[in-house]
């Protein structure tokens, strides 16, 4: 039941590239990042109001900076310049890269199975990226590889929290500071730039604020909210197997609201790296489950 609960977040986490193209086409990356975290932040510090103690502000400043406002950033402007389903199925490397900033920084071999996993990962993302096979946006791939390597960075460093501070208050300050700095950030922006801004606040219609609600309201609030609650609940392993609404989300999405279409062939890679994804935990799910019938027999 909680892998299934776990599928709801990762799914409104995937609708955001076609959303964000469906409905706030011309706003400004920034400008979409600040009105996704900052607001989000308020609503969950007036659901369950906190504080960071006086030592705890600069961690928290450190994951609201690569956490929200870089790696939120990075997200709007994969959702203006890559098709919504590259980005979803792009997305689920990111246990390939972190395997290896593992290896190389902190010198953790992989197991057998992860890089066997992660080596047909790579093929089939060289393949599906292939350029003559796709046409893509270098700046949406090069934002795409930034963000993942916003998620290891920060994943690791609130790894290294533990348990000195509660989740709730990582979660919630994390979106206000992270909001915080993606507004500075956009208002800075708007002074160079005011064509963007202008034309994002006179031309604002139903379909706009219909994307925001699903972006703050769903995407963020809610999808967070139920994030940090299943982690209570049940282990990384089992939330990774909800993981797979991610991408399917973003191919799906792409389809109904873009109307985006592939050959056979891109979508079979697609399939392939989704599944290539999910195949060190459901080993590791079989493991762990032998070794508990093993112990209780």
């Amino acid at each position: 039941m909680n892998i299934l609960l776990a599928m709801i977040p990762a799914f409104f986490w995937g609708t955001t590239y076609a959303v964000t193209q469906f409905t706030l086409q011309e706003w400004p990356p920034l400008l979409l990042g600040a009105l996704r975290a900052l607001p989000a932040g308020l609503l969950l510090l007036a659901v369950k109001p906190t504080l960071p103690k006086k030592g705890e502000w600069q961690i928290i400043f450190s994951l609201g900076l690569i956490n929200i406002a870089t790696f939120f950033g990075l997200i709007f402007v994969m959702a203006l310049t890559l098709p919504s389903a590259i980005s979803g199925v792009g997305m689920i490397s990111v246990p390939v890269f972190a395997m290896i900033f593992h290896w190389i920084v902190k010198k953790q071999r992989p197991h057998f199975i992860q890089a066997v996993s992660g080596a047909g990962l790579i093929a089939l993302a060289w393949m599906l990226f292939n350029p003559s096979q796709i046409s893509l946006n270098p700046v949406g791939l090069g934002a795409m590889f930034a963000a993942i390597m916003c998620i290891i960075v920060g994943s690791s460093i609130t790894k290294s929290l533990g348990n000195r501070m509660h989740w709730w208050t990582v979660l919630t300050w994390q979106l206000i500071l992270g909001g915080a700095i993606l507004s500075i950030a956009s208002i800075a922006h708007a002074f160079i730039e005011p064509e963007q801004y202008a034309n994002a606040v006179n031309n604002f219609n139903t379909r706009n604020f219909m994307g925001l609600v699903w972006v703050i309201g769903l995407n963020t609030a809610l999808g967070y909210g139920m994030y940090v609650w299943l982690l209570q609940r049940m282990s990384v392993v089992d939330f990774t197997f909800g993981g797979i609404a991610n991408p399917v989300a973003g191919i799906v999405t792409g389809m109904v609201l873009m109307g985006e279409s592939f050959t056979a062939t891109q979508y079979s890679f697609m399939v392939g790296m989704i599944v290539m994804s999910l195949v060190p935990q459901i080993i590791l799910s079989i493991r762990q489950a032998k070794h508990v019938r093993v112990v209780t027999e």
